[in-house]
């Protein structure tokens, strides 16, 4: 089906699909959300691809939750009970990504924050170029990390570095990452999508039959008790961002300014 903010195009076994609002920083919209499901959803019943490679376009992977976006402004207007049950888009995509049956793998470039790291590290494999920088800047806005996708930065890079990562909101660079184990490989920029689609052609010339049912069961044994831990992240976010702290964040943020925070 034709997308107003994907790209998504074939390389025999291989599909790659390009996040497309660059004008934007490929900011997170309702839509473009809406889009990333659909598009996961839809390689459930491709049997050709084989492996599945997520790009940006433009000068970064993904700036995070677009927060210009007017249907964001419209839900927060609503009721909680609307609020709450509208907010699940986010861990719903996060879900659909990593249930799709093909190898997936993330070429990263730029930046790769909050909603754009989690889409990163929702994927199997994750390629970034020597400039990118990736972090979860939720806590700095006195947010609390969602999308269930704070048991998936533990898996990657362990407790102690999730701890320091998310709590104090930092955005580490490429080399950082690789040590940590978060990317699986660094390359320069230019060569970025050359060694992602090598990597993907390594895997779609494996046979897909054992490939998808060992990415299944590894899937399973990691991720067995992060929907019983993380079930209540959406809501511990609602309560978050009605604090004075959330408020105070975001507005510092736009002022380009060091927040106060009262734990309030």
């Amino acid at each position: 089906m034709p997308y107003q903010h994907l790209l998504v195009e074939r390389q025999d076994d291989v599909a790659v699909v390009t996040l497309n609002r660059p004008q934007k920083l490929n900011a997170l919209s309702q839509d473009l959300m809406q889009e990333i499901i659909k598009v996961a959803e839809e390689f459930r019943e491709d049997y050709e691809s084989r492996v599945v490679v997520f790009a940006g376009a433009g000068k970064h992977f993904s700036a995070g939750a677009d927060l210009t976006d007017p249907k964001r402004k419209e839900r927060a207007s609503r009721n909680l009970l609307t609020r709450l049950r509208d907010s699940h888009i986010g861990p719903r995509m996060l879900r659909v990504l990593l249930d799709i049956p093909q190898i997936t793998i993330a070429a990263v470039h730029g930046a790769a924050l909050g909603g754009g790291a989690c889409i990163a590290a929702a994927l199997d494999f994750r390629v970034g170029s020597t400039d990118c920088r990736i972090g979860f800047p939720e806590s700095g806005l006195g947010m609390s990390l969602s999308w269930v996708s704070l048991p998936l930065a533990v898996h990657l890079v362990g407790p102690a570095r999730a701890k320091r990562w998310v709590i104090l909101a930092s955005r580490e660079n490429a080399e950082t990452l690789l040590n940590w184990g978060f990317l699986d490989e660094v390359v320069p920029r230019e060569q970025l999508m050359d060694r992602a689609m090598a990597m993907a052609k390594e895997f779609a010339a494996m046979p897909p039959i054992p490939a998808q049912m060992i990415k299944r069961s590894v899937n399973a044994i990691a991720t067995v008790m992060d929907q019983a831990i993380m079930h209540m992240d959406m809501d511990q976010l609602a309560l978050t961002t009605s604090s004075r702290d959330y408020r105070e964040g975001v507005t510092a943020f736009l002022e380009k300014r060091k927040p106060n925070f009262i734990g309030d």
